[in-house]
């Protein structure tokens, strides 16, 4: 009886083209270097830059109101309980020492002994009436007596110091929950940016939106380039910013965030994409940071959302899909397409080859016209006004040589 005998098989892996074999070593090393690309902004907003060794860190203290409200919200929570807490606890000490010091604590069981504070037999009520004093409760169980002027000019202190505190404090959380950079969250700004014609010309592309019903106010847009470079003297100028002009010039740059806005950047001769074609976008090293500001309609603060685009985040080629549709009475923006992009017809060189190539088509064409002309001849009329003139100039030859013979005639009989 034979028995099947499972032998190892070996698999071959499939010979790749030629082509496909000299391409992928460039698309690994793309996508590596696509991978180790490190914003300048996160999609997000936030600025993706850590200051380190700062030396003089003083500079903070004295702003220490700044500096708390860009505290995050766990460690700033955590300081105003402190606060709080080191206050009523500092002055809860300072009542149990008054008291400790004139004897009140050794004379509580005698009727006539008048005591600084009425009550108060240990810390722990010289912590319970720093509490009422400072937050003026006032549960009138524990007061102070007019026998005390060291307790008098301590409750003066406490009324002051507390009344800076609380000031200090709760204007630091006002300030901090009044910030508009929740409301940043609902402007959005598109996935990727595009490139594509427009008016016969190239332009770059994106598209912001608001949210809200609440529109923001004296809405503006901006964005920069940020790219490093190397000038010609050979300094190198790492993160270099570039203005890129979305409508500065015509006020376009000034949005109506009604509706979502396709922003667009014509690239001319004064564009930093000039020069820049498919081929070059994709291996350059480049992010566009846009910022969108304006102010809050509920509360009239400033507000600013920003957002960054990276070379592989620019599509060659593409558009917008448009998001507005015209409904019964009103109009209906379509988030859900608002990231949607598709192809277009669009060259694949730069704005400058792009002109180059316009200017050299022109030639040509005024060539063939004047040949054309030159082949086909001059019309009757001018043909006829150029015989004229020609028969005009011959007849002032010829009488100017009859007048050259008088004149030698006359000589020759004077001289005779």
């Amino acid at each position: 009886m034979e028995q099947d005998v499972e032998s190892p098989s070996i698999i071959k892996q499939p010979k790749l083209p030629k082509q496909a074999r000299e391409d992928l070593p460039k698309q690994l090393a793309e996508r590596d270097r696509a991978k180790k690309i490190q914003r300048y902004v996160r999609k997000d907003g936030k600025c993706n830059v850590h200051h380190g060794n700062v030396t003089e860190k003083y500079r903070y203290l004295t702003d220490i109101f700044t500096t708390l409200v860009d505290l995050k919200w766990g460690l700033n929570l955590f300081i105003f309980v402190l606060v709080y807490t080191v206050t009523w606890l500092f002055f809860g000490f300072m009542w149990w020492l008054i008291a400790y010091l004139r004897g009140d604590l050794e004379h509580l069981a005698d009727n006539t002994w008048t005591p600084c504070v009425n009550n108060l037999n240990g810390f722990v009520t010289a912590f319970l009436f720093s509490i009422e004093t400072e937050t003026t409760i006032g549960y009138g169980y524990r007061v102070i007596t007019d026998k005390c002027p060291e307790g008098i000019l301590l409750l003066l202190i406490q009324s002051v110091l507390g009344s800076i505190v609380n000031a200090f404090m709760v204007g630091c959380m006002f300030v901090k929950i009044s910030q508009p950079k929740k409301r940043a969250e609902t402007l959005v700004f598109s996935t990727n940016a595009v490139i594509s014609m427009r008016d016969g010309r190239l332009c770059l592309m994106f598209r912001v939106g608001d949210l809200r019903n609440s529109h923001i106010v004296e809405a503006s847009i901006r964005a920069k380039l940020i790219k490093s470079k190397q000038t010609k003297e050979g300094e190198f100028i790492p993160l270099n910013q570039t203005d890129i002009n979305v409508g500065y010039n015509t006020g376009d740059d000034r949005l109506f965030l009604v509706s979502p806005l396709i922003i667009c950047h014509e690239i001319n001769q004064d564009s930093p994409f000039w020069e820049i074609s498919q081929a070059h976008l994709a291996k350059d090293e480049l992010e566009i940071v846009v910022i969108l500001e304006g102010m809050v309609e509920a509360t009239g603060m400033t507000c600013q959302a920003r957002s960054s685009y990276i070379g592989s985040e620019i599509k060659w080629g593409y558009r917008f899909t448009p998001v507005l549709t015209l409904e019964d009475g009103f109009y209906e923006v379509d988030y859900n397409s608002f990231h949607d992009i598709y192809e277009t017809n669009t060259p694949a060189c730069s704005a400058r080859e792009l002109a180059d190539m316009a200017n050299r088509t022109r030639l040509p064409l005024t060539w063939s016209l004047a040949s054309k002309l030159s082949q086909q001849g001059l019309p009757e009329a001018m043909q006829e006004d150029q015989e004229t003139k020609t028969s005009l100039d011959n007849q002032e030859r010829i009488q100017q040589t009859e007048r050259n013979g008088d004149i030698a005639n006359l000589e020759n009989e004077s001289k005779v």
